[in-house]
């Protein structure tokens, strides 16, 4: 795997008419696995096109191994991978078909072409199921190809864009399993609005809000974060209704003796309530709720 260090300096995109998709951004990345939260809207997948190349930044610049990828975007091309958010596939053809053709695309040809797409249909579980018309795969295998796609080329850069959007729970699961094992030397960038899909498989977190950059750090420098505002108590059914109206509310719980509630307040909410330790969920939950000085490094 050839050297990985990607560099954002102060980068922004505006639309026409003024509009800021995103703004500001500065990052230095090297591998690992940055999971790129955010709501949807918040500009992640105008950022991840920037960082493959399909979109220029209007402001700053972005860098692959020291090379401004404004004018030398080639330098990134060749060890990128990349899995847009609607990504597509031709349903009549086999998986090993589809790679074939995306192969030669990439400008793999012959022996190498055929050797790489076993291995990437043997690295994403796909080898029984090879043969088969896309058309009659599920939502999930459907994305394992996806990824597979984007490894043909052994990517230094592997960038994924909501890729468990739809997929079910045990999908989900093995996506992410996936993904950590494809993590090794190269930098792998996740975005998602689905906070479990980082939180056993990130190194690094970036949140954006509004297009802006909010916080950026380890998971546990975003939990601690939150910590003293995340708090619980027992209240009954009846007064869930006025506690959702006047709390940010993250969690309920029905027990014998009420329901257990999960509340986001910078101060005690309640003369009952006990402050927890926060999770990830939580603590992502008070970060995109809170002001804009609330995530600073």
């Amino acid at each position: 795997m050839s050297h990985c260090n990607l560099s954002l300096k102060s980068v922004g995109y505006r639309y026409s008419g003024n509009h800021h998709a995103v703004q500001d951004i500065t990052l230095d990345l090297g591998p690992g696995i940055l999971g790129l939260l955010g709501p949807n809207g918040a500009g992640k997948s105008t950022l991840m096109r920037m960082l493959a190349t399909m979109t220029r930044p209007t402001t700053g610049k972005i860098s692959w191994n020291g090379d401004d990828l404004a004018t030398a975007p080639n330098t990134l091309r060749h060890t990128l991978g990349y899995l847009p958010q609607d990504f597509g596939v031709y349903p009549a053809l086999s998986a090993r078909e589809f790679l074939g053709f995306l192969a030669a695309v990439k400008g793999l040809s012959g022996a190498k072409a055929k050797e790489r797409v076993d291995t990437c249909l043997s690295l994403v579980g796909l080898n029984d199921a090879a043969d088969r018309r896309l058309g009659e795969y599920s939502g999930g295998m459907r994305q394992r190809v996806g990824i597979a796609q984007a490894l043909l080329n052994d990517p230094a850069l592997l960038i994924v864009d909501e890729p468990t959007v739809g997929l079910d729970p045990e999908e989900r699961m093995r996506f992410r399993h996936l993904l950590t094992d494809l993590a090794g030397e190269r930098l792998v960038i996740l975005s998602t609005h689905i906070v479990s899909d980082v939180e056993a498989s990130a190194t690094s977190l970036a949140v954006m809000v509004g297009g802006a950059l909010r916080f950026h750090g380890t998971p546990d420098a975003l939990i601690a974060k939150a910590e003293g505002k995340v708090w619980e108590w027992t209240i009954t059914p009846e007064q869930l209704p006025e506690v959702r109206k006047a709390f940010m509310l993250c969690g309920s719980l029905r027990r014998p003796d009420g329901i257990r509630v999960r509340v986001i307040a910078n101060e005690r909410p309640h003369a009952e309530a006990q402050a927890v330790m926060p999770e990830l969920e939580d603590a992502y939950t008070w970060l995109t709720a809170s002001g804009p000085s609330a995530g600073a490094h």
